[in-house]
């Protein structure tokens, strides 16, 4: 099953773990990224993680972020259709840099696009994308068992 997680689902184990939902994320998302390790779940990525990674003014989530895109067995280059696809995104009201986290995600015909970034998960949700489910790190966890 391959799997694509955007850069704040990513980075969700470093947010404040004070809050009951950002907690239970994190677990999710910690074991998400075990079953990537384990070779259960293929984690794709693309040049968008690296490009926003980029511009991450926090040295400990850059960190983080390589680390985990170092589990990836999987690597969508930047595509014409890529960015096509995104400038539809983006005319539904998705962000940049989400736009073409989703439309990667597409081309490369992960099974689950993963974030926790409520507003894109809405959108996405509305979105055409194809047969790429989208969905927060629960209730990924919740349709792997």
């Amino acid at each position: 099953m391959r799997v694509y997680l955007d850069n704040c689902a990513i980075q969700r184990p470093l947010d404040d773990q004070t809050q009951l939902r950002i907690r239970a994320e994190t677990e999710a998302v910690l074991g998400l990224l075990a079953l990537c390790e384990a070779g259960t779940l293929d984690l794709v990525v693309s040049g968008v993680h690296h490009v926003e990674n980029l511009q991450c003014p926090h040295p400990d989530r850059h960190d983080h972020v390589n680390d985990v895109l170092n589990l990836a067995r999987s690597y969508v280059p930047a595509t014409p259709d890529i960015l096509r696809r995104a400038k539809q995104y983006e005319s539904l009201g998705i962000k940049r840099f989400d736009s073409l986290h989703l439309a990667s995600a597409v081309e490369a015909k992960v099974d689950y696009f993963c974030t926790t970034d409520d507003r894109l998960l809405r959108k996405g949700k509305a979105a055409d994308t194809i047969d790429v489910s989208v969905v927060s790190p629960l209730e990924l966890v919740i349709l792997l068992h």
